[in-house]
């Protein structure tokens, strides 16, 4: 089922994509601002004569096209970093920009991607049917995907796969697992007003620093008492403005947060719960509440066929116990755009290695991958592109 060559290709290429990594490490840029990535997966493809085009502002779209007719499969691979600061200061690759790193490995998917394709061009004769190859840029701000795709990046496109480097996950395993994956992402927003006024004279005022702690205090019953237990969900708190003085009586608040689920039954349940808490909370004290809420990204859903594939690729290319069962998690994925638009699924890879300090969270200073991983998400990439328009479905 896979392609030995492709295979062998791969392994010999291992320190170019380790350089290749290790560039796009030290050079980080964030979401909307990946212009000098852009241009270095353009000169890369410009090498191996793959045709592409660029998007707006930033990102790249390109095509393999095979030898024989045939259907197209996409392969995405993001490539923006994050405002964090880099911790692994002693790292010959270290972030070269202060205050920005790949805290997220998208720097790897790149340089997976970028190897993979050139794996694939190398056998395009041989393909029945054609690699789109999709570098994503501003995956962190979740607008990335949604933006590919409005200019033309899943036109034509039968199947679409993606890969996220995991930290998580003991390194050169694979996860792709059918069904929920990533979780929907969304961010609300509730405003309460009240009437100001002297502290001294609380009985003349609409308090909102109370109206708001009964709010917070209250609305985890959404989660806890209305949603069937069988459905995750998260609703999280993460910032409350109230108040300006010590002796002042608030008369406005804001809070934020965000709610993670897989459902949409969930998701509209919880969007519709939000602003009847907020309703009632605010007319117990007398206060007017203001609820906006702002849906992110969709849940990640991998289709059956596609992931089960991928468990086969994978059990064939690196053998059995290399497949692995991760458990969903309630981050948040823009690779759900794609899936709108085709059937397909998300791998993880694992990259924690303790002997390695590859085990941090992602988005935390310290995160690094362990690079023996790169090899088995470039050839995942290509063989399950190769195996993909190889099935006779």
């Amino acid at each position: 089922m896979i392609h030995e060559k492709m295979k062998e290709a791969i392994q010999t290429y291992s320190e170019e994509l380790t350089q290749l990594r290790r560039k796009l490490h030290s050079e980080p840029e964030v979401s909307w601002e990946e212009f000098k990535t852009t241009q270095f997966v353009c000169e890369y493809l410009d090498d191996l004569g793959i045709s592409y085009r660029k998007t707006e502002p930033t990102g790249v779209i390109a095509e393999i096209q095979g030898g024989r007719p045939g259907k197209t499969v996409a392969l995405r691979g993001d490539m923006d970093a994050l405002q964090v600061e880099e911790l692994n200061k002693d790292l010959p690759y270290a972030s070269k920009v202060d205050g920005k790193m790949h805290a997220c490995g998208h720097d790897s998917h790149t340089a997976m991607l970028m190897i993979a394709a050139k794996a694939l061009n190398e056998i395009k004769e041989e393909l029945p049917g054609n690699v789109r190859l999709l570098f994503q840029p501003a995956e962190e701000v979740a607008e990335g995907a949604k933006v590919m795709v409005e200019q033309g990046a899943m036109a034509g496109v039968d199947n679409v796969f993606g890969i996220h480097i995991w930290s998580q996950m003991p390194t050169h395993k694979v996860s792709c697992t059918p069904g929920p994956s990533f979780a929907s992402a969304d961010l609300f927003k509730v405003t309460f007003k009240g009437r100001g006024g002297h502290g001294a004279m609380p009985h003349a005022c609409i308090d909102t620093a109370i109206v708001a702690s009964s709010f917070v205090m209250n609305v985890q019953t959404v989660v806890s008492r209305t949603i069937d237990a069988q459905h995750p969900a998260v609703l999280t708190i993460g910032k409350m403005v109230v108040g300006t003085r010590f002796n002042v009586i608030a008369e406005n608040a804001v809070i934020e947060g965000t709610v993670r689920c897989f459902h949409p039954e969930t998701r509209d349940h919880i969007e519709t719960q939000l602003q009847h808490y907020a309703d009632q909370v605010a007319a117990l004290y007398g206060a007017t509440a203001k609820v906006e809420y702002i849906r992110g990204t969709q849940a990640v859903i991998n289709d059956e066929y596609s992931a089960t594939l991928v468990q086969k690729v994978a059990a064939e290319a690196f053998g059995e116990d290399v497949v692995y069962n991760e458990k969903p998690t309630m981050g948040g994925e823009d690779f759900s755009e794609y899936l709108t638009r085709a059937p397909g699924s998300f791998a993880l890879v694992g990259s924690g290695n303790p002997e390695k300090d590859t085990e941090w969270a992602h988005h935390h200073g310290k995160f690094n991958i362990d690079e023996d991983a790169l090899t088995t998400g470039a050839e995942l990439y290509a063989q399950y592109a190769w195996v993909y328009l190889n099935q006779e479905r």
